[in-house]
């Protein structure tokens, strides 16, 4: 009888309870977009700040990006490849929108003052501290490499190896040389 009531109780618990399934294409809050979607969970927290990437003269990427939004949730995979080409080179600085300040004027050395309302929006800080790139929107790879490639005066794409697209799972692409 005893074995009859608990497995009762299990079936319904099981039932009941509501899946812990992450949806790509949904706007539903699943937890850190950059670990669940990209893979890299070393994009949230930020390891500097705007004012401390501006003070070290190195170039800032911000992605301003909502974790319940399923065009941030795609985009997070964007985000996690360019880090992996510029993430020694660059600052990588993705700001929840949600945990802005309810302030309104930010110094340009604070993430709020690039922040135009939409997500996900990318905004590419210069080593001067002038804005090279600013889209909104799921922004192609090949767009924000472009980018880069200015600030860091690199051949452009047309001139460099060509880079191809491949699989790494299910959500993930990556970038490799063209065979010859």
């Amino acid at each position: 009888m005893l074995g009859l009531v608990l497995a009762t109780i299990t079936a319904f618990w099981f039932v009941l309870t509501p899946s812990a399934i992450a949806s790509l294409d949904d706007d539903r809050y699943d937890g850190n977009i950059f670990a669940l979607y990209a893979g890299n969970g070393s994009l949230v927290p930020p390891r500097v700040t705007l004012a401390e990437s501006m003070k070290g003269g190195k170039p800032s990427l911000l992605v301003f990006y909502l974790e319940d939004s399923k065009d941030c949730k795609a985009y997070s995979i964007n985000v996690s490849e360019l880090q992996r080409y510029y993430g020694r080179a660059a600052n990588f600085i993705p700001i929840n929108v949600d945990m802005l300040a309810d302030k309104t004027d930010f110094s340009p050395t604070e993430a709020g003052y690039y922040y135009r309302g939409f997500v996900p929006q990318t905004v590419i800080i210069d080593q001067e501290g002038k804005v090279a790139f600013d889209e909104i929107g799921q922004v192609s790879f090949e767009t924000v490499d472009a980018a880069f490639r200015e600030v860091f005066d690199l051949l452009p794409r047309s001139e460099s190896k060509e880079l191809k697209r491949r699989s790494l799972n299910n959500i993930n692409v990556g970038l490799q040389e063209e065979e010859d």
